[in-house]
């Protein structure tokens, strides 16, 4: 479909290539041109982070706020409860209330660096949707509201269908998410003038049923608008790394590491990832995307300092560059990589090298550190080891160590 748009908003998502799908893009963009828009997203709570697989719908919530929009980030403390099946294989694991709101606060930390809270027109406002969910009287909940949705319908719905295609259990908890979350858009809308949910493309389903539901009921006319799933060019999902979740809490993954994930962005990707998750001109993320050779390097290089000076600060981004160029063009240690620190009862008579592997997150585990030192990918120092039962002592670490597992990845081990 080729559609020009009108609004800011909806040109921006379509230019950077953020939009997957829209209800109704005329709708939309009538509404986003009367003035300041509330829109939404929502994060359910089940872990004390997001990772970089939510950095996309982070991103739509900031340039919803930088073309005049309010951005609401909703805190699924109520959702969470029962589990987003979308396109799940299992259900998820319940949590209780103490880790929900644990998991919450951990959360909110992220959006602060991206979005401006406050009381002013265009100042981003977080919900928990906890306020309305816990106080639902069930029987009136079925009357009122279940009877708008149709089994018949729920069931088309590819993420549930694809679940019951492969013969694997849905339960009735998980099948009520989709009314809740509909239930959440007529509340905002109703409580907020909200007028667009964003989500994922998993999420068309529940989104479209979020909008039948507020037009039946409160007669709002609301819309919705989704972004592509991503996985990077060699078909790995975003978001996960060979050595985990790419956290965006610093307290789960250092800044250090987080740059790196960016600086090793395959070269196919880099064009699509600057107009993803940086605010740079679209004309400059086609050039430096197309660079080619040693050219290309630098293109990821900019790539991670843009992506982290959002999130942690322009220190912190400078501190990654400097200590990466450290380590891979001076063969030097650096100052800001991960660091692990053991007492001296930790080490005791000594510890296994394939222990400070995995100590370290160099390796998963000690079969995986084994086989990466079988295999040479292993470093003390910047050079190779041998021998997966070498101990290290204390005098051996009278100044940190540094290993390295394959060409990029690298640990300092020290005594505290």
């Amino acid at each position: 479909m080729t559609y020009h748009p009108k609004s800011e908003f909806v040109a921006v998502m379509m230019e950077r290539g953020f939009l997957a799908d829209c209800t109704d893009y005329q709708g939309l963009d009538d509404a986003l041109l009367k003035g300041a828009q509330p829109g939404y997203i929502g994060f359910d709570a089940t872990a004390k982070s997001l990772h970089v697989g939510s950095l996309i719908q982070i991103m739509m919530l900031r340039w919803l706020q930088k073309t005049g929009n309010k951005p609401i980030t909703l805190m699924g403390g109520g959702t969470t409860k029962v589990g987003d099946p979308s396109f799940r294989a299992d259900e998820r694991p319940l949590l209780d209330n103490a880790a929900i709101d644990d998991n919450i606060a951990g959360i909110k930390k992220v959006f602060s660096a991206y979005l401006e809270y406050g009381d002013g027109p265009t100042d981003a406002i977080m919900i928990n949707n906890a306020e309305w969910l816990d106080e639902l009287n069930y029987l009136d909940f079925l009357r009122d509201i279940g009877r708008h949705f149709s089994i018949n319908r729920m069931l088309s719905f590819e993420s549930v269908k694809s679940r019951l295609d492969r013969e694997q259990s849905l339960s009735f908890l998980e099948f009520n998410y989709m009314i809740l979350q509909a239930y959440d858009f007529m509340e905002l809308s109703r409580r907020y003038g909200c007028v667009l949910q964003m989500g994922g493309s998993d999420q068309w389903g529940n989104i479209v049923n979020g909008i039948d539901l507020t037009r039946r009921v409160i007669d709002g006319e609301v819309y919705g608008l989704t972004s592509p799933l991503l996985t990077t060019s060699d078909g790995r999902k975003m978001g996960k790394s060979l050595s985990g979740a790419i956290w965006l809490n610093p307290d789960m993954l250092s800044p250090y590491e987080f740059w790196q994930f960016w600086r090793n962005t395959t070269d196919a990707d880099v064009g699509r990832f600057l107009k993803l998750y940086t605010e740079l001109p679209v004309d400059e993320c086609d050039r430096l995307g197309a660079l080619k050779g040693a050219e290309i390097n630098e293109s990821k290089v900019r790539l991670a300092n843009e992506v982290t000076t959002l999130l942690h600060g322009a220190d912190a981004a400078a501190a990654a560059e400097a200590t990466a160029r450290e380590v891979f063009e001076k063969g030097g240690i650096g100052d800001d990589l991960p660091t692990l620190t053991l007492s001296a009862e930790d080490i005791g008579d000594g510890i296994s090298i394939v222990q400070l592997l995995v100590k370290s997150g160099l390796a998963g585990s000690g079969k995986e550190a084994k086989r990466l030192i079988s295999e040479n990918g292993a470093k003390i120092n910047d050079e190779p080891l041998a021998e997966a039962g070498m101990m290290i002592d204390a005098a051996a670490l009278a100044t940190p160590m540094k290993l390295s597992a394959g060409k990029k990845r690298h640990a300092l081990v020290q005594i505290g």
